[in-house]
């Protein structure tokens, strides 16, 4: 059995469900086999109807779910880094693995390689890593982000508000260092409360400051739709005064239909799937099937990213041992993972390299808010 673990309920119930019918479809087209092992889904939810979006307690029961079910060798999941964050050291160490886990949209850098005190080495206290991603980290997304905002946007004056999660502090971290470092001055970066019924005393704030470019950094969930309505209210439309944010306000419906949104920037740690379905190969077929099945295309690109996390945990299963232990070594023990390009649902080869459980493809597109949906509108190089 191998399982997912996402937010069901809240504003990230529709790409988590997309993402979880996805993966089934994929599963169906394969047989459910792994070389010759027969593979069983398990859905697990991480929200709660109360917090609207993933909690830390249910995150936490999750974990020792996972490691209390004999018969589960592997996670895909989470979709929050600090949902990932709670769950990876208890993964790590279950008594009969470590037990794998892999993320399609997890991005704190932390969780891999040197980046808060104590990272990533407080995640493998078994003294091996058991987390490996199948998406680039917010190192990478918020450089790019910034070097969009500057080459593209040309804005000067940026401020950020970060929703005091752990991934929107890691992503406006990253965007605030290389904005610095590029020639755009940080007005600020500052934690807002999702909780509060309005953000106009910010806004009038921040406007007293003259951005051209506001940064939101974590995501949607956070109340973002009341943030984005205050923004455009007090400083103007996203024309005016830029508007960027980084993939955790992709994928969102609500974000979609809300007019205050049209004009607004995000970018996203991968490819997007508008660039997947036109070209040829197992990504354009999986959407299609999608398509054909529920008569519209996955509503985020993480659900792709969510059957690549899939193809490697199969990957893993097929050269294991069938245990959970095994499935973990097969990834981080030799040469790792490798999925062909041809075969890969994110349009390139995937590889893990054992050594960090990191991808080594480094992929940021940048989409855009166009009449009542996210556009790709370009591929962000990423140094």
């Amino acid at each position: 059995m191998i399982s997912t673990d996402l937010p069901l309920q809240g504003a990230s119930a529709d790409a988590s469900t997309d993402t979880n019918n996805l993966i089934e479809l994929y599963l169906d087209s394969i047989d459910h086999k792994a070389g010759d092992y027969t593979v069983e889904l398990k859905k697990y939810d991480n929200s709660t109807a109360a917090a609207g979006q993933w909690d830390e307690a249910t995150c936490a029961a999750n974990a020792q779910e996972h490691v209390a079910t004999a018969n589960e060798v592997a996670v895909m999941g989470e979709f929050n880094s600090g949902c990932t964050k709670l769950q990876v050291p208890v993964l790590n160490q279950d008594p009969d693995g470590p037990m794998l886990q892999v993320s399609h949209a997890s991005t704190n850098p932390g969780l891999t390689k040197a980046w808060e005190q104590g990272e990533p080495e407080k995640y493998a206290p078994s003294g091996v890593k058991s987390f490996a991603r199948v998406v680039t980290t917010d190192d990478y997304q918020g450089t790019a982000a910034a070097d969009f905002a500057k080459e593209d946007l040309k804005v000067t004056k940026c401020y950020i508000l970060n929703d005091n999660q752990t991934y929107g502090q890691g992503i406006g971290k990253a965007f605030q260092a290389q904005a610095e470092k590029i020639g755009i001055q940080i007005l600020g970066n500052e934690a807002y409360d999702p909780k509060q019924p309005n953000y106009t005393a910010v806004f009038n704030k921040i406007k007293s400051l003259s951005p051209d470019c506001i940064y939101f950094a974590g995501i949607y969930d956070n109340n973002g739709g009341q943030l984005l309505k205050d923004k455009v209210a007090v400083l103007g439309d996203n024309e005016k005064v830029k508007t960027l944010s980084p993939d955790g306000w992709t994928g969102y419906p609500d974000l979609d239909e809300q007019k205050e949104a049209e004009g607004l920037y995000a970018t996203f740690a991968g490819l997007a799937s508008e660039q997947l379905a036109e070209q040829e190969g197992a990504a354009a077929d999986l959407l299609k099937s999608f398509e054909e099945k529920y008569g519209m295309q996955p509503r985020t690109s993480y659900a792709l990213y969510g059957v690549a996390g899939v193809q490697v945990i199969l990957e893993a299963i097929e050269k294991s041992d069938g245990t959970k232990k095994g499935v973990r070594d097969a990834v981080f023990e030799g040469d790792g993972i490798t999925i062909p390009a041809e075969e890969s649902a994110t349009g390139k080869e995937i590889h893990i390299d054992p050594a960090s459980g990191d991808t080594t493809a480094k992929d940021i597109s940048v989409l855009q808010e166009q009449d009542g949906a996210q556009k790709f509108l370009k591929a962000q190089p990423v140094e």
